[in-house]
């Protein structure tokens, strides 16, 4: 098992992380704006479940590839930064949906499909990958044994303070979107802006570029 110490600096660590707003953050709060709290929080059960998927991969060695590796890196973050364009290009044409799903006449997002859009956004995420990859190992202690299962501990940890902290910002953006609801224009100004949104987070995510 991780040691106490070990585990504390590791929480700690992860919390400046996850509580400083970056594209995840983002993500659910346009999810959040579009679709409302619902929607946002199931967001954010998909992207916390992808983030323990990848602390798992990383103590199977794959992250270990994914640090090192320049094509591993480019085709996981090109991969996501595709889907985060296709999500916003989606989300801008269908705008005036929101209006419509206000009036009742179609149904919203489905929560098997809002799950997996979190999930897909989060696993493609590599930084994330390369975060586990370099930070995990450095909490192991080797002594203490079953170093794979220590980085799962680690992993978990890291994934339930996201969730907690993901949610607080999909739940404030889902009260805030009652205003919106309250105009035609600003529905469809909302599902355009959320649409921009993503389409931003994936072209930030291609640009970005390694170091190394």
């Amino acid at each position: 098992m991780v040691p106490p110490d070990r585990m504390l600096a590791f929480t700690v660590a992860a919390f400046v992380l996850i509580v400083v707003p970056g594209p995840s953050v983002l993500f659910v709060l346009s999810r959040a704006l579009a679709y409302g709290r619902r929607a946002a929080l199931l967001t954010v059960a998909g992207g916390a479940t992808g983030s323990f998927l990848l602390a798992a991969t990383v103590a199977a060695g794959v992250g270990a590839l994914i640090q090192t590796s320049t094509i591993a890196y480019t085709v996981l973050k090109l991969a996501g930064a595709a889907y985060l364009v296709y999500l916003g290009i989606r989300a801008i044409r269908h705008r005036r949906q929101l209006r419509a799903a206000f009036e009742g006449q179609v149904s919203p997002l489905s929560g098997r499909r809002t799950w997996w859009e979190g999930f897909v956004v989060s696993i493609t995420n590599p930084k994330s990958a390369a975060f586990f990859a370099a930070v995990l190992p450095q909490f192991v202690d080797p002594s203490a044994g079953h170093p794979s299962l220590q980085m799962l501990v680690l992993g978990a940890i890291f994934a339930t303070i996201a969730l907690a902290s993901d949610s607080v910002w999909g739940a404030v953006a889902g009260a805030v979107r009652s205003w919106f609801a309250r105009s035609t224009r600003r529905l469809d100004l909302m599902g355009g802006a959320a649409g921009l949104t993503m389409i931003g987070l994936g072209l930030g995510l291609a640009l970005t570029g390694r170091k190394d």
